[in-house]
């Protein structure tokens, strides 16, 4: 479903992700997990066609972003950080824009539309401008339209920044719902998040890949919590050098 190969970014000579090799398949939460400047959000630009690797491939639902980057595109719903919006359109506006630009149209276009405002209780808000919202309406903006054309693939940078305690849970019950049919790749720094809704963690840091297991047999093989377990990973504590690559 999402395989990268040898995936790097390099800037200026700075290698930003190094050599990133990694699988995941339908019914998998991915936990994608670093430190500030590791490569996280590089590396989902280059898995959704945002950028170009310098060198390696991502094969998404069998299509090569590099060489078939549309209909790589149209299997991923992708929210990026900061979720980027048209501060002067309303919620509804935008949404009906993205349904353009995917190409819904007739029935299924107004099913989908319904569902993914309901969902995310976007209704009080609909005819708001966005840039007048909460940082967490905004949010919930940019999830919508990455879920509107329900893709098999969500990549989803942060998706509950911003969000109040109860707003996360009920991200977090969609997650574990839309995951049974879907890959799911969550970057985040919130480690409880990935407890809550990850089947898989991978961590990365100075865009190598240095851990990818279960959070429950990275928390059994380190010692202590997934906060522990992170940290000792990012700061080559040499007594977590053992951890799970598998």
């Amino acid at each position: 479903m999402l395989n990268t190969r040898d995936l790097t970014k390099r800037y200026d000579g700075h290698t930003v992700v190094d050599s990133l090799t990694f699988s995941c398949e339908p019914g998998e939460v991915l936990g994608f997990l670093g430190p500030n400047g590791a490569g996280k959000s590089t590396t989902m630009k280059m898995v959704t066609g945002f950028i170009s690797p310098s060198a390696g491939s991502a094969i998404v639902c069998g299509h090569d972003i590099q060489t078939d980057t549309l209909a790589a595109q149209r299997c991923i719903g992708y929210l990026a950080e900061g979720a980027p919006l048209y501060p002067e359109m309303t919620p509804k506006q935008f949404l009906d824009f993205v349904a353009d630009v995917r190409g819904l149209k007739g029935e299924r276009r107004h099913e989908r539309l319904n569902e993914v405002i309901a969902l995310l209780h976007l209704g009080p808000v609909l005819a708001q401008t966005i840039d007048t919202l909460s940082k967490g309406f905004k949010r919930r903006v940019g999830l919508a339209q990455a879920m509107l054309h329900d893709p098999d693939v969500l990549i989803l940078d942060e998706p509950t920044d911003g969000l109040d305690p109860n707003q996360k849970h009920e991200i977090r019950e969609l997650i574990r719902q839309m995951s049974k049919q879907k890959l799911i790749v969550i970057s985040t720094h919130i480690l409880e998040e990935v407890d809550a809704v990850c089947t898989r963690a991978i961590i990365i840091a100075d865009g190598r890949l240095l851990v990818d297991d279960t959070p429950k047999n990275l928390v059994a093989d380190g010692g202590g919590d997934l906060e522990t377990v992170f940290r000792r990973v990012t700061t080559n504590d040499t007594a977590y050098t053992s951890l799970g690559t598998s």
